[in-house]
């Protein structure tokens, strides 16, 4: 995901800052976009998106070499950063869900999630499916002592968000398990990052048209384009030259990177408008929270892993 803007911060308990007010009283509106052929609503536009930019790109950097240290080392270090992301995403959305009265059963999640991308590792996706099932039912009955008001609505949001976190986060695992899982895993997260930075830097740049001002007013047609042929690109080159694959394979998986990066992208801004908050946090300066920065690599893990399982053997 492009570098967050910074907002102000919002009210004190509120996990991030309020998104950009809209008609006085509807704090969680987003104004209107402006008219971007005009240079100076584009100029403005391309400042509110570089700010913190240094910030956003020593986070990032970090974070990259962070990955690749722990990968060709010793992997399970790189298994227990994804631990580490994932619960602080789990966190960030349990305040953030807090802001509309809803409980999310945070230890059951992240105690069967934790299980859960463990055995992804070490005994594969039979385990893992095994462990989901058990862990939805602890879910539901860790919420039983509760009052019976709400029940079905923290329920719902336990078992949303130990989908969209813990399990999608557990094929990376299984993506790092095998022997040239290392190579596998490296290849995913450059895809997702080209979709970022090709996105936002064609977005910048020659961003007019906008993609989907309801769900996001920075997106547009032009950084959809940039983030697709980034990975186009990256895909057709990686994957001949780290895991010796055909290049038309790496065109099918530079495709669906970006098509699943901003799937990602596009579901989490939907979930912070519906909260009404701008970022789900601040543990990542430049970027926002933990769920800021992980949201297209969670929905693009499942399906990188299943293309590269069919065309790696």
């Amino acid at each position: 995901m492009p570098p967050s803007q910074q907002g102000e911060p919002g009210t004190e308990g509120q996990p991030g800052s309020v998104s950009e007010p809209g008609t006085e009283g509807e704090p969680g509106r987003v104004s209107e976009p402006g008219n971007f052929s005009d240079p100076g609503n584009l100029a403005e536009r391309r400042a509110r998106a570089g700010r913190n930019l240094p910030a956003a790109l020593a986070v990032g950097l970090a974070l990259g070499a962070l990955a690749l240290l722990t990968l060709f080392t010793i992997k399970i270090l790189f298994l227990v950063v994804v631990g580490v992301a994932v619960a602080l995403a789990l966190w960030e959305l349990t305040r953030a869900l807090r802001t509309r009265d809803i409980r999310l059963p945070l230890v059951p999640v992240v105690t069967g999630g934790s299980v859960m991308i463990a055995l992804a590792y070490w005994r594969g996706e039979r385990p893992l499916v095994a462990a989901l099932a058990i862990t939805v039912i602890v879910v539901m009955s860790w919420r039983l002592p509760g009052a019976s008001a709400g029940y079905l609505r923290d329920v719902a949001a336990g078992l949303f968000a130990l989908a969209y976190l813990p399990l999608m986060a557990s094929f990376v695992a299984l993506m790092l398990a095998p022997a040239d899982g290392p190579r596998r895993t490296v290849v995913f997260l450059i895809l997702v990052v080209c979709s970022d930075v090709g996105g936002y830097a064609a977005g910048s740049l020659l961003g007019r048209h906008l993609l989907v001002p309801k769900i996001s007013p920075k997106k547009t047609w032009e950084g959809s384009a940039g983030a697709a042929l980034a990975c186009v690109v990256a895909g057709a080159i990686l994957l001949p030259t780290v895991l010796h694959a055909p290049v038309w394979q790496g065109v099918v998986l530079g495709v669906a990177a970006v098509a699943t990066a901003t799937l990602g992208d596009l579901s989490e801004s939907m979930i912070k408008r519906d909260l009404g908050i701008k970022d789900m946090g601040t543990v990542l300066p430049g970027h926002g929270g933990a769920l800021d920065r992980i949201d297209a690599m969670l929905v693009s893990a499942p399906v990188i892993w299943l293309l590269l399982t069919i065309f790696i053997r």
